[in-house]
Formats: C-alpha cells, sequence, structure tokens
C-alpha cells in the first residue's frame, strides 16, 4: 500500500525537532530508522499530516564513556551496536542483542532508540535496556530528564515520551566483566521473538552476587523476571541450581496467546530459555 499523503520535516537542531512536534499539525510522527514506522505508515495504521526525520541530527548518534556508563545516542544503529568496543566491553548484552535483530539491512538502517520508543514487547532492545538498568535521557520543551528503565515502558507500544518529547540518548551503567546472554525463539531469523530472555551475571568465585535477566513478549511490554533473579544471588553458577531458579521465569507473567502460541507455551518457553540464557552468560 501507499501511504497517506504528510508533509515532511529534517531539522538540523533539537530546537527545530521540537519546535515541530509542538506544531499545529493533526498528528506528528518522529522518524529514526524508519525501520517500525514506515511499514505502519504503508499499512496505514498512522496517518501523520507531519513526519519529522531525526537523520540529520548527528549529535543523537555514538557511543562514549560516561565514567560509570556508557552514553548512547538514540540514533545509534544496531550494526554500529554490534561493532563498538565500548559497548562490547562495558555493555556485552546490548552487542549480543543487536546482533540476533532481523537481517543485516535492518540492522544497517534501525536505531536504538527508534526501537525502543516503539515499545514493542516482541521487540528485543527493551528486554536487554531492563536487564542493563539502562536510564533514557528525553528532551522536550521544558528541557531533559532522565527516566530508569522500570519506568520507561508504560503500556503495548506505549514509552514514557510524550509527543512533544524526543529520546536523545540512554545511558548504561559499566557491565564490565559480567557474563551475558540473549536467548530467543522466533520462526525465522527476521520474525519477532515468540519469547526472548536477555540475562546477565556477575560471578565471584563462582557464586552469583549480582544477576538481572529481562523477558522479551512475556506481558504487554519488556519485564524483569525479579523470582528468578532473587532465587539465584548467592547461589552457585551450577546447571541444576540455575535450572531450578528459571522454573520461577513465567511468575508473575500475563503473555499474549496469537497465532504463535498460546500463553502457556510462552511461559513454558520462557522457564527453558531461562535456563539456556543464564547457563550460557555463567559459563556453566
Amino acid at each position: 500500500m501507499i501511504p497517506a499523503a504528510f508533509d515532511y520535516l529534517a531539522p538540523t537542531s533539537i530546537e527545530e525537532a521540537l519546535a515541530a512536534l509542538s506544531s499545529d499539525a493533526d498528528e506528528v510522527k518522529v522518524l529514526a530508522g524508519g525501520q517500525s514506522l514506515i511499514p505502519v505508515l504503508r499499512l496505514r495504521l498512522a496517518a501523520p499530516t507531519l513526519v519529522v526525520d531525526l537523520g540529520r541530527l548527528p549529535d543523537l548518534a555514538g557511543v562514549r564513556d560516561d565514567g560509570g556508563a556508557i552514553l548512547i545516542g538514540a540514533m545509534t544503529t544496531h550494526d554500529e551496536l554490534t561493532r563498538e568496543p565500548l559497548v562490547s566491553e562495558h555493555a556485552t548484552l546490548l552487542a549480543k542483542v543487536a546482533q540476533t535483530v532481523a537481517d543485516p539491512q535492518v540492522r544497517h538502517r534501525g536505531t536504538f532508540g527508534g526501537a525502543l520508543v516503539h515499545a514493542d514487547p516482541a521487540g528485543d532492545f527493551p528486554a536487554a535496556a531492563l536487564a542493563l538498568d539502562a536510564e533514557m535521557t528525553i528532551v522536550g520543551p521544558s528541557g531533559p530528564r532522565t527516566v530508569p528503565a522500570a519506568e520507561f515502558f508504560t503500556d503495548l507500544f506505549t514509552t514514557a515520551v510524550s509527543e512533544d518529547e524526543i529520546l536523545t540518548a540512554v545511558r548504561v551503567p559499566k557491565h564490565t566483566g559480567w557474563g551475558s546472554h540473549y536467548e530467543k525463539f522466533h520462526r525465522s531469523a527476521q520474525m519477532w521473538s515468540i519469547v526472548g530472555v536477555a540475562a546477565t551475571v556477575r560471578l565471584d568465585g563462582g557464586t552469583v552476587v549480582e544477576v538481572k535477566v529481562g523477558l522479551t513478549n512475556m506481558a504487554s511490554t519488556a519485564i524483569r523476571a525479579a523470582a528468578v533473579e532473587q532465587q539465584l544471588v548467592g547461589q552457585p553458577a551450577a546447571p541444576e541450581v540455575i535450572a531450578s531458579a528459571a522454573e520461577r521465569a513465567a511468575d508473575g507473567t500475563s503473555p499474549p496467546t496469537d497465532v504463535n502460541g498460546d500463553a502457556d507455551y510462552r511461559q513454558h518457553l520462557a522457564k527453558v530459555l531461562t535456563r539456556r540464557a543464564l547457563i550460557t552468560a555463567c559459563g556453566c
């Protein structure tokens, strides 16, 4: 299908972009990499009167060291995350997740910030952002504000970013030396995850000191597997211990039922994939 007619603006500054979002246009959509928005426009699931393209804002791309964290620009592509040394060293989980997204064409165009704001519960990055305790920098008419990942994803395809705001960067605390893995189940490489598990673990002498587990497509938003985390902390990183904790991966979840599987099926997958992700992350 052909999208409905719309006006197009490619601002060269954040101020110009924010002014466009606050204009009197009936509906405004922000275009980042376009890998989610363009299909929506073509299917006419959205018909904005104005599209604001962030592609000419170079300050929104790239990764830099920020002391105890790394700062990732919202317009940084998935492919850049797979190749950026700071990500590989301090947020290995993100690099591993990025490698699993769709195909090379999508990874070269899709952006980290765009995927987070799209907030598809089947998307890969929201679970990783939760597992890494990321913080989102959002800029609006009143200036910048910071929202932790735990409060960023508010509902199905909905985030804390208001209609007159832009996600500009993501601050990820350094997880240097942590083990990590992303395990997902999907019908083909280019399809959304039926279930995914993002896990990162810090060990000390074979004991789990810290562990964070994010779940993909197990609720209307990405969520943390808190029961698994609580059971594993202080325990030896042994397969049987991990398997026992993974049995709690579905606690408190409300996964959807659709053509790819019902809720019970997804809850079973969550347990299996959590066990696999944690065993790999722990190297046992």
